[in-house]
């Protein structure tokens, strides 16, 4: 499987964002951020959620820059790869799909002109950081506020908040907070 077709990985480690009372309990006030609530906190916790990178590429795609989160997911899973001779076939197909002045979803990055197709000879993990960082910023300062301005997040914010508030989940919260406040 490729980039593009394997499935998204957790990029970032999980992040504990659970409260706990003085004996270790998890708050029952404070519930651990998910979902929209938590991508509405960084483009790094869009990033680490699958579901997220799923919302945020159908929006990019709309805006006709998929691409962009497309080079930094495929650059993520580069920097995992092991082997010569794999590093050199992902770097190539990198090289080949986003870089090179004929790459069929061409990303714009300054720099580009200075890669060249011998670079790919001697790969390492962190030949694309720069161009990498450059496209995580545009996504940051760019599209990721319009994203979350937009109806896909919004309908998908709304979708959970009727999840969270449909009977099931109320009669599941009145449960836990029987439990903690016995």
């Amino acid at each position: 499987l490729s980039w593009n077709e394997a499935p998204l990985p957790a990029v970032f480690p999980p992040f504990n964002l659970e409260i706990n009372d003085s004996e270790g309990h998890p708050s029952s006030s404070h519930q651990t951020l998910k979902g929209t609530s938590k991508w509405a906190t960084s483009l790094e916790n869009l990033l680490e959620d699958p579901e997220g990178v799923k919302r945020f590429r159908e929006f990019l795609k709309k805006e006709f820059s998929e691409e962009n989160v497309l080079f930094w997911l495929a650059c993520e899973e580069f920097k995992k790869t092991q082997g010569k001779k794999q590093m050199q076939e992902k770097a190539k197909e990198i090289y080949m799909t986003f870089l090179s002045s004929k790459a069929s979803s061409q990303v714009n990055v300054e720099g580009q002109s200075r890669l060249n197709e011998t670079i790919l000879e001697t790969p390492h993990p962190l030949m694309f950081q720069k161009l990498q960082d450059q496209i995580f910023n545009l996504m940051k300062y760019d599209s990721y506020s319009r994203f979350l301005k937009s109806d896909i997040f919004l309908n998908h914010k709304k979708s959970e908040e009727q999840e969270e508030n449909s009977p099931e989940a109320q009669t599941a919260a009145k449960r836990a907070s029987r439990i903690y406040n016995t």
